[in-house]
């Protein structure tokens, strides 16, 4: 880590680095205090803390008072006209003063995914995905980003991030793929448990805690051929064995939230899951916190939603995050008036309202929320600022996994009389970054977050007399005396982002053809959110860098690039030989022997 990055994380860390289980050291008082008022409120009251509903279904913010809601998000895409840090600030806190004018005036969750830095927000410093920061190992480091993106969230006003991803991901055709730490149940839960002290700190009720959501509940990186939202096919042995470990330290952590996954085990949807979700994850495990659905999810439980919302809830829900509004099926007013008429037919009992609403105000009152709901608004000029883009260039640096480096081609020279550079990803800072990004499923281009593209990084790096050149295809780079090929994905996020195909295209292995033409060494630097097929890419390249999505510092690649930085990353994940993964449990892929195994990362 440099010198820049050791001083911030010495002035941003509270407390110890050591996981402190915040939610055991409840007081009596705060147990005392979430019981008189549970014992004041009336069952549209209880009933309207569990709904979550997105930003935009609020066609008027005074519905957060009239339906008494206890949490708004802000999902994908779904942002303020104006995305600045000002903009958002603004937003969370009318919604949460419309919170405070009800009787009661119980403040607001205003939930977002935050999953590599506040990323929905312009001028935000981006993290690489959770891949990348696998490849680090470096468990400190993780808690740098996660307390960095705990602030940056702070500075606009929001105190609840759906973050981190604790899924084992074991087939890289799953589209959430870079959404996990790697493929082992160990390394995701010592970073999992990282991500959540870095986002909570060791007390909830600092102006500068954030709280924490590990998700999806459970198996969801499991799910037969990678398919999203799918059914995970194991006994329960393996299902325990190969997911449940990173939840476990999680609560042991102090995590104070739960995301429930879309996927189903062995067939049965987890959202209606009582055995999981109640008699496992509450009983078993002590997870006192709360837990929230995913978008829609209860949808899928059944086609009568009434029927729905009582499996749901029987089953564990706490609260329900309902996407829409009035208009629309299935909205948010439609399960408060489902949920009542369950409790007067006596098919949801009052006692399992009380557990979910006073598991919520249980958090609220940990978070310090009913004597402090608004943030520190000194902390909304730090968004994207340079100490905490240097924490990130510094995890750019340590998620590069150097996969081949014949002849010592790397590290090149900063004196090169002439570097080209090739590929449309060296300059796309939107490729650069992937899904959950300003959009939520990404786009190419220069997205509105600041940052450095590869190619800036790689002009500011060398001498003065450097000649670097750029095209878009390789076809310039004769009398180059090396060129450097970056090629990516196209940006994608869930749902949209499965793939049967993972090989490299026919016009990426152009590219690196027309960049060997010129006879000299070919660096290729391979952006993506888990491992693709090669092809003819490996022998046509001298060294080829695993970049992962590294996010808006580019820096950090020309770092590695030039050796002001030696490779340290190792693979997260075995990198397969064909266009199919060394798999564990519940999958129907061939296994065949890995190009690179986990934890696979050579250095200079």
């Amino acid at each position: 880590m440099g010198a820049l990055g050791i001083k911030l994380l010495a002035g941003v860390f509270f407390g110890s680095l050591f996981a402190v289980n915040l939610l055991a050291v409840e007081t009596p008082s705060c147990d005392s205090k979430v019981e008189a008022l549970l014992a004041q409120m009336t069952l549209d009251e209880k009933i309207g803390q569990m709904v979550q509903t997105d930003m935009k279904a609020l066609k008027d913010k005074g519905d957060v008072q009239k339906y008494f809601l206890g949490s708004v998000l802000s999902g994908g895409s779904s942002d303020p006209t104006n995305n600045s840090p000002q903009a958002w600030l603004e937003l969370v806190e009318g919604f949460q003063s419309s919170a405070l004018k009800t009787r009661l005036k119980i403040p607001l969750f205003y939930g977002i995914d935050a999953v590599h830095g506040h990323n929905n927000v312009e001028g935000a410093v981006i993290f690489p995905h959770n891949i990348g920061l696998g490849a680090t190992r470096n468990p400190k480091l993780v808690e740098a980003a996660a307390r960095i993106t705990a602030i940056e969230m702070t500075g606009t006003g929001m105190r609840w991030g759906f973050a981190p991803c604790v899924a084992i991901a074991q087939d890289e055709r799953w589209g959430r793929t870079y959404e996990s730490f790697g493929e082992s149940s160990e390394l995701v839960a010592e970073l999992g448990v990282a991500a959540v002290r870095g986002l909570q700190g060791d007390d909830l009720s600092r102006s500068r805690a954030v709280l924490a959501c590990a998700k999806h509940f459970i198996g969801d990186g499991g799910t037969r051929n990678g398919i999203d939202q799918g059914d995970t096919v194991c006994d329960e042995a393996t299902l325990r064995k190969m997911y449940l470990e990173p939840y476990r330290a999680a609560i042991k952590a102090g995590v104070g939230s739960i995301m429930v996954s879309y996927s189903s085990w062995n067939g049965a949807k987890m959202h209606g899951h009582k055995y999981l979700l109640t008699d496992v994850l509450k009983g078993e495990l002590g997870f006192r916190g709360f837990l929230v659905s995913d978008w829609a999810a209860i949808d899928q439980i059944s086609p009568n939603y009434k029927t729905a919302v009582e499996q749901s809830v029987n089953a564990g829900l706490d609260m329900v995050m309902i996407p829409y509004g009035p208009g629309k099926t299935n909205n948010f007013v439609e399960f408060i008036q489902c949920l009542k008429e369950l409790v007067a037919d006596g098919k949801v009992s009052p006692a399992r309202i009380d557990d979910a609403v006073r598991r919520i105000l249980r958090v609220k009152s940990q978070m310090g929320l009913f004597e402090q709901p608004y943030t520190d608004h000194a902390l909304t000029a730090s968004v994207g600022s340079a100490g905490h883009r240097q924490v990130a260039r510094d995890c750019v640096q340590q998620s590069l996994v150097l996969l081949k480096n014949d002849k010592h081609a790397l590290p090149l020279s900063k004196n090169l009389k002439h570097l080209h550079v090739a590929g449309q990803a060296a300059d796309d800072l939107g490729i650069q970054c992937g899904g959950w990004t300003i959009d939520w499923q990404g786009r190419a281009g220069q997205v509105t977050t600041g940052g450095t593209t590869i190619l800036k990084a790689i002009r500011q790096t060398v001498a003065a007399g450097t000649k670097v050149t750029f095209s878009t295809d390789g076809s310039a780079a004769k009398g180059a005396d090396a060129v450097v090929v970056v090629l990516g994905e196209k940006p994608y996020a869930e749902m949209k982002g499965d793939r049967k195909d993972l090989g490299l295209t026919s016009a990426d292995l152009a590219v690196i053809q027309n960049a060997r033409s010129a006879n000299v060494p070919v660096i290729l630097v391979l952006l993506s959110g888990r491992p693709l097929g090669l092809g003819r890419a490996l022998a046509d390249s001298d060294a080829l860098i695993a970049a992962w999505l590294p996010g808006t510092e580019g820096a950090g690649i020309a770092d590695v690039l030039f050796g002001d930085y030696k490779p340290t990353g190792k693979l997260p994940r075995s990198w397969p030989s064909k266009n199919r993964q060394v798999v564990s449990a519940g999958t129907e892929v061939t296994a065949t022997v890995p190009l690179f195994p986990f934890g696979f990362g050579l250095t200079y």
